[in-house]
């Protein structure tokens, strides 16, 4: 047997050097993974979240936020059919705000002590689906080159942005459908954002995206086991670290023809 024709994935977050000096824990949380829908087709999830750091439990809320995505997400794999449309965006959120909001209750907290961003992708060979509320990005190439998803979401003042917390989370939501899987995706907090992104365009920086797919189309079954540890290597770098004192993230997925 060959192997399946599907996505190839990696996906990282690492400590900033501010947090790293004031011992604040990394407050980025990420996942990519591909199941397999009962039709036998590949579905591609990558979520991303950052906890705020005003927020006195702001990882703790990326966290949940996460697990929550994913654990939705296997469910609907499990299930059968569903549309990768705004409604699955929408309860994604919904979801996610549930959870949140129940775990700051049995706290005896306010969301606000857990906001966080989120933002994700779920692809099949039906058509994908992206969805963001605050900053990070996602890059994708459907089949005609690498494009921003979504622009990052900026709030009212200078450092600011949308959390999932927020109470009109479900209107913020930014969403954008393709009719096509993602052939290269990458989705990165705003820790990542200006040495990704041409922030005067909002478009992609292409050479840094490049090397990565690249690793990722080449790598042999072997080398595949060392790309969460190279990812890592470069999130904790001295070229990286002297661009950005955030808390990092990096998913990237290939489809494998």
């Amino acid at each position: 047997m060959g192997q399946s024709v599907t996505w190839r994935v990696v996906g990282a977050s690492a400590i900033g050097t501010s947090h790293a000096d004031s011992g604040t824990p990394c407050q980025d949380s990420c996942w990519a993974q591909v199941d397999q829908l009962l039709n036998g087709s590949p579905l591609l999830t990558m979520f991303v979240a950052d906890g705020a750091g005003s927020a006195i439990n702001g990882g703790q809320g990326a966290e949940l936020a996460i697990a929550t995505a994913a654990e939705l997400m296997t469910q609907k794999a499990m299930q059968g059919e569903f549309d990768l449309d705004n409604q699955l965006a929408i309860d994604l959120v919904l979801a996610i705000r549930v959870r949140i909001l129940a775990e700051a209750e049995a706290q005896h907290l306010k969301a606000r002590d857990y906001a966080c961003t989120f933002l994700g992708v779920v692809s099949s060979p039906a058509g994908t689906l992206v969805l963001q509320i605050g900053d990070g990005a996602v890059v994708l190439d459907t089949g005609s080159g690498l494009e921003l998803a979504i622009t990052p979401m900026s709030g009212e003042y200078v450092n600011m942005t949308h959390f999932v917390t927020d109470e009109n989370a479900v209107e913020i939501l930014a969403r954008k459908t393709y009719p096509d899987k993602v052939l290269k995706v990458a989705a990165f907090s705003d820790g990542i954002q200006r040495l990704a992104l041409d922030l005067a365009s909002n478009t992609p920086h292409e050479p840094f995206f490049a090397p990565f797919f690249t690793v990722l189309a080449t790598a042999t079954a072997e080398q595949e086991d060392q790309l969460h540890h190279l990812l890592m290597k470069f999130l904790n770098s001295a070229p990286v670290n002297e661009r950005t004192d955030d808390d990092k993230t990096l998913a990237f997925a290939h489809w494998m023809f």
